[in-house]
């Protein structure tokens, strides 16, 4: 996910390059499971400042219901949409120092004139993997007091609520006879 942007760099403001993508982003982040490469078209544009990259990117990824933590597949369709700053102009004159260091260093365009989407996709994916929902809109999720899957199993816990008012007289009824003959 690099380009080489120098003749855009050298062009003037609003001029554009169009490349459709496909990689494999297997190795990205230990943290991701992609099922599919990285699929779109991906728009980068002259500014004022430097590149804007725009595009519609796409994957399916394996991610974690949040009620029942059961692995399933998710698509994720990202928009893309970010301005890059080059480090050096081209004709090597150094841009302003102190507003380098306000920009993310994700957003930076090298002194080779490389600009690098794969920080900012992997942040991206990183994200729309952590608002995953769930692996279907029934899932029953985990018992709250035993811990288990009750889209595998019918759960046998007590599910009655206890008005919290009766909760001491609950903890009497529930200490061992044991307990109860030691203390008479």
């Amino acid at each position: 996910m690099r380009f080489n942007v120098a003749q855009l760099i050298k062009g003037s403001a609003g001029e554009a390059r169009q490349y459709d993508l496909c990689e494999k982003i297997g190795n990205l982040d230990p943290a991701l499971e992609p099922l599919s490469p990285l699929e779109g078209r991906v728009t980068l544009m002259r500014t004022s400042q430097g590149v804007l990259a725009t595009g519609r990117l796409r994957t399916r990824l394996q991610v974690e219901c949040r009620r029942c933590l059961e692995p399933f597949s998710m698509d994720v369709e990202y928009h893309l949409e970010e301005e890059f700053v080059p480090i050096v102009r081209i004709g090597d004159s150094p841009l302003d120092s102190v507003a380098l260091e306000e920009i993310d260093e994700a957003l930076l365009i090298d002194a080779e004139h490389t600009l690098d989407l794969t920080e900012v996709v992997r942040q991206a994916l990183l994200l729309e993997e952590s608002q995953a929902g769930v692996c279907r809109p029934d899932c029953a999720g985990l018992c709250p007091s035993c811990g288990g899957n009750r889209n595998l199993e019918e759960c046998q816990c007590d599910a009655t609520p206890i008005d919290p008012r009766w909760a001491a007289l609950q903890a009497i009824l529930t200490v061992e006879p044991e307990s109860q003959e030691r203390s008479d």
